[in-house]
């Protein structure tokens, strides 16, 4: 024993975080699975392979992986899409790709896409969840967009009121989502049992003793459930469509891995993660969840966060975690047929109510309102549109407010009544304030003399260069002197000015 605690000195912090962050992601990988659209038992595997696996690779020692609930709405429209054989093969190819990007060392890069957009990534994905497991928890059947889903609420309603079952199995996942709310105002020794569990257990009982008319969770069996996907499933690589999701997995398990990475560094002052070599432990798991025919992984932060909360100080938590998972699912999968879906809808809801950051949006609009303008954007086109549609149009929003920020230009006119107009640009003059730098000089009196002074540029794109050419020789065929340029880098000292110059910034 004493061996035993020499050589892992921190096993009893250790193997009480396992047993607290097991609590926690029992509830949540059966109901992102169920959420999915694929079974329960998948949902496991997951968490099994992701504690396992991830678990023993370097990278982040405390942070826990498994399935998100980030993932649901893509893997649901990838599952509806093509089929669930297909899922495998995505999950399997995205895995690859995120190995090979550890491996070219690209994992510390996803910490340069802009936070707006993960957040507005993350509010997409919360309010889908939502309106989604809203249908859920009424045994109603959910439209396939978001947008559907979203206006179908109020018809959804009146449905539901005129039913005594769906009136029922609303009954339970209200009562989850209070039960996981006011959890947390118990005494400290009751939290030491998760609220999601607590509520999920609470939930099966209520159903089992009022005999209510809600539909539970099916079982297949660990085995049963795992797919490995078939060489008929590999066909569907020639897919653009199938190209597509793959490559929106990869980006959004990525960031949202790496960025949970980040947020659990803050919260301990252990080893930091190795940004690359995390990157290639979540694609060595992905690999082999696909390969299994599982659901995609991505490091938790709910998890992680309970990890580090419960005392966790090295990987052996996180990994305990998946042993517990997997004796659960091996031993005991007949307790999975008792649980209510809309139980696990309602944890779901919670769930996607925690990934919508209205703090976040609220400071941003105080500070860096183009910033808010991002997040809001990127949330409303995944709804609106899709997921890997909505993150792209978020991207390129942040890259136009970049590039137009990175552009910034002053021009300043000087006219002393008499001899030449002065004309002083500096800054970034780029082809996205042409369009001001030329309406300010063609505005200039015809009839006189120009010096355009451009030694205060740092950069001179192309088309601003082009179009102060052509500006400069048209200036000059009314038969005034010709411009005088002072091109970047010459440094041109500015004369004194006798009377105060007539000054007009652009």
């Amino acid at each position: 024993m004493r061996d035993a605690m020499s050589r892992f000195p921190y096993l009893r912090q250790d193997f009480t975080a396992s047993i607290v962050v097991f609590l926690v992601a029992v509830p949540l990988c059966v109901g992102v699975a169920v959420a999915s659209g694929v079974p329960a038992e998948l949902g496991l595997v997951t968490g099994i392979v992701g504690g396992i696996v991830t678990g023993l690779l370097p990278g982040s020692s405390l942070q826990v992986s498994g399935p998100a609930a980030g993932l649901t709405v893509l893997v649901f429209e990838a599952v509806s899409e093509f089929g669930l054989p297909a899922l495998g093969v995505i999950v399997l190819v995205a895995g690859l790709l995120q190995l090979v990007m550890g491996a070219l060392k690209l994992g510390r890069w996803f910490r340069a896409i802009s936070v707006s957009v993960v957040e507005g990534m993350l509010a997409g994905i919360g309010l889908v969840i939502i309106a989604g497991q809203l249908y859920a928890a009424a045994g109603l059947e959910a439209p396939a967009s978001g947008i559907d889903k979203i206006l179908g609420l109020p018809g959804a309603a009146v449905d539901a009121l005129g039913s005594t079952a769906a009136l029922a199995s609303l009954a339970i996942g209200a009562g989850t989502v209070a039960v996981v709310v006011l959890w947390k105002k118990l005494p400290k020794a009751a939290q030491t049992v998760p609220g999601a569990l607590a509520a999920v257990i609470l939930a099966t009982l209520a159903t089992l003793a009022f005999s209510l008319p809600v539909a539970t969770v099916e079982v297949h069996g660990l085995l049963g459930a795992i797919q490995p996907p078939g060489l008929d499933a590999f066909g569907e690589l020639a897919s653009p469509a199938l190209i597509g999701t793959i490559l929106a997995f990869t980006l959004i398990a990525s960031a949202e891995s790496l960025f949970s990475a980040a947020a659990v560094d803050r919260l301990h002052d252990g080893p930091r993660t190795q940004y690359d070599k995390e990157l290639m432990a979540q694609g060595a798991g992905n690999a082999v969840c696909g390969v299994l025919g599982a659901l995609p992984m991505t490091a938790v932060i709910v998890r992680s966060s309970a990890n580090v909360g419960a005392g966790a100080r090295t990987k052996a938590s996180r990994v305990l975690h998946g042993v517990w998972l997997l004796l659960f699912a091996a031993l005991l999968p007949s307790a999975l047929a008792l649980i209510p879906l809309p139980a696990l809808a309602g944890i779901l809801v919670h769930a996607g109510w925690k990934l919508i950051p209205f703090r976040s949006v609220v400071a941003l609009w105080r500070s860096h309102r183009g910033e808010a303008l991002i997040l809001v954007v990127t949330a409303v086109s995944i709804v609106a549109v899709n997921m890997f549609e909505g993150v792209l149009i978020g991207l390129a929003l942040a890259v136009i407010k970049t590039a137009w920020e990175a552009s910034h230009v002053k021009l300043e006119i000087v006219d002393k009544g008499a001899g030449p107009v002065q004309a002083y640009l500096s800054g970034n003059a780029t082809f996205l304030r042409l369009p001001r730098i030329l309406d300010s000089l063609e505005a200039l009196p015809q009839d006189r003399p120009v010096e355009l002074d451009l030694s205060g540029l740092h950069h001179l794109d192309h088309a601003c260069r082009t179009a102060l050419e052509d500006w400069a020789e048209r200036h000059s065929r009314v038969g005034t002197d010709p411009v005088k340029v002072t091109e970047p880098p010459k440094a041109a000292g500015r004369a004194e000015v006798a009377e105060p110059p007539k000054v007009t910034a652009v």
